[in-house]
């Protein structure tokens, strides 16, 4: 292959790898928007809160792959305890008060952070200690494709359950219509609190990845929040397929951006693209138009 190639498929690979991260938080952003109506936005918090919790793990002692189990359930515990401090009270209420409430946690929870782990971002370690494999010229870092397929086993579990088990059609009926889900005997309140819980762990799991490439920082969870989000407008606002093709194609285009533009302005280019699609193509890729009457 021509090093033109090969240096394109480099930065291809660079690019799905942290889209996949994009598509993991979106995700998490989606599921959330499906069930409840509104917009958490201290999403990308918790993939910061994964790092860390990944961090106070190894210094721990733990094992690495056990820290990492254990940061997952750490998460799932604070989805639940999310649910029922930051959403549970206002569920009656409108969206807007909601939403200002997850606004309050991740302000909340970044500064609790900073109280015990201080503003200096902590390094972690690769989940395998070979650095990169090396196909047709084309150098594939290990944890870039740990990150891809974490993110692909998660994508296939999420199919699973939610096309192939009972459990799964009673979130879907909960996220279609909470109303009629109650009256059929669904446990509403339970299926909600589930989806802070797997949220959250999206959300971990996310952080844990991306964290040996971008260092654990509190401010990590905010640009990741920002391009997540992003990625559903881009998808098409509340569609699961869409979130994650929507994360994908703006990892991509950041890393083509950054490689031929400027790497400064990287994260210029992911709005970029958010703004063009606001702009020719509002509903995302796979969000249908909604035309209102007058």
């Amino acid at each position: 292959m021509s090093d033109f190639i090969v240096i394109n498929l480099q930065v291809l690979f660079s690019g799905l790898a942290l889209g996949a991260i994009y598509s993991l938080v979106a995700l998490g952003f989606v599921l959330i928007i499906r069930a409840t109506n509104v917009v958490n936005f201290a999403q990308g918090d918790f993939a910061m809160l994964g790092g860390f919790s990944m961090v106070a793990f190894l210094a721990a002692g733990a094992p690495y792959w056990l820290a990492i189990l254990l940061a997952l359930v750490a998460m799932g515990i604070f989805g639940l305890i999310f649910n029922l401090g930051v959403y549970y009270p206002l569920r009656h209420r409108s969206f807007l008060p909601v939403i200002i409430s997850t606004l309050g946690a991740s302000i909340f929870m970044q500064n609790t952070v900073l109280y015990f782990f201080g503003p200096q971002p902590r390094p972690m370690e690769k989940v395998f200690k070979t650095s990169a494999i090396e196909i047709g010229g084309v150098f594939m870092d290990t944890q870039y494709l740990t990150i891809l397929g974490v993110t692909a086993i998660a994508v296939g579990f999420q199919y699973f359950l939610f096309e192939r088990t009972l459990f799964g059609k009673k979130l879907q009926a909960t996220s279609q219509d909470k109303d009629m889900a109650r009256l059929v005997g669904i446990p509403v309140a339970t299926m909600i609190a589930f989806t802070f819980c797997y949220s959250a762990i999206l959300g971990g799991m996310a952080g844990i990845l991306v964290s040996p490439v971008l260092f654990v920082s509190i401010g990590m969870g905010s640009i990741i929040a920002l391009k997540a989000f992003s990625a559903t407008i881009i998808g098409g606002f509340g569609d699961v397929t869409g979130s994650i093709v929507g994360g994908l194609l703006l990892g991509v285009v950041e890393a083509f951006g950054a490689h031929y533009i400027s790497v400064p302005y990287k994260d210029a280019f992911a709005f970029l693209l958010l703004f063009i699609f606001l702009l020719l193509r509002p509903q995302g890729i796979f969000g249908e138009k909604i035309s209102e009457k007058a």
